[in-house]
């Protein structure tokens, strides 16, 4: 990535939620990499930690933080201790999220209902609007949210998580009205990709239906989101805003 890329994120703050895994981690490495220094969160602080070792063998300045983005107190928290830290936060990238397995929709209870709106669409509401107020009031900045192509093509198997990414797309696009033209906020719509979350996967039936449903007939290797989101960051990006971006390999 580093020899490929054209951006430089040099001097730039980005702040991660779900950073210490799975594409947020790719990211994370990927900002690094281009020069950015890394702020990364999510609920295990060791995990934190680790990613953050790995951010600062490239060179850049890394900070670790456990914060449960479903709770409204702990993101108010998670962006006080941001700016103490750094001073400003340059990019925010919502990619915490969570797709609970449930056999019924009829099984699904109410406080996992709570939970899955809480992760994925309340907490990227709140830090977007704590964050983008502040990024108005100072030299701007970028948001980027990690929806999911679940959000245009749900199923029967994720519709709580399915409906709550179809409220960050949206989102997306709201937000970009009220904090343009100071704050770009864009949004993409990663389809599979083989994270650490794919180990749990039934791999020889997902690769018989990437054949059939999968224009790349195959599942995104965590790297290919990186650029993807270097771009909507940097100012190669700058007429780019309320945006939704599919990095799916065709998803039909």
């Amino acid at each position: 990535m580093t020899a490929k890329h054209i951006i430089d994120m040099s001097g730039k703050v980005v702040l991660i939620t779900g950073g210490s895994r799975g594409l947020g981690r790719e990211m994370a490495l990927g900002f690094a990499a281009a020069g950015a220094d890394i702020g990364i969160t999510s609920r295990k602080l060791d995990a934190c930690e680790q990613t953050a070792k790995e951010v600062e063998a490239l060179g850049r300045q890394a900070w670790a933080h456990a914060a449960h983005v479903g709770r409204w107190d702990e993101c108010d928290a998670l962006v006080e201790a941001a700016y103490a830290r750094f001073g400003r936060v340059d990019v925010l990238i919502n990619n915490a999220g969570k797709s609970p397995i449930y056999d019924r929709p009829v099984d699904i209870e109410e406080r996992l209902y709570d939970s899955v709106l809480d992760v994925n669409l309340k907490g990227p509401f709140r830090l977007s609007a704590a964050i983008g107020q502040r990024m108005m009031e100072g030299d701007g900045g970028c948001i980027i949210n990690i929806s999911s192509v679940g959000s245009i093509r749900p199923r029967k198997d994720i519709i709580t998580y399915a409906a709550a990414k179809a409220g960050l797309n949206a989102m997306t696009e709201a937000f970009a009205d009220a904090y343009g033209p100071k704050v770009r906020v864009n949004c993409i719509l990663p389809g599979p990709f083989l994270t650490d979350i794919s180990k749990a996967w039934d791999m020889e039936a997902f690769n018989a239906r990437a054949e059939t449903t999968i224009a790349m007939k195959r599942g995104g290797q965590p790297d290919e989101v990186v650029a993807a989101a270097l771009y909507l960051a940097s100012p190669h990006a700058g007429y780019t805003t309320g945006a939704l971006l599919r990095v799916d390999g065709g998803m039909h």
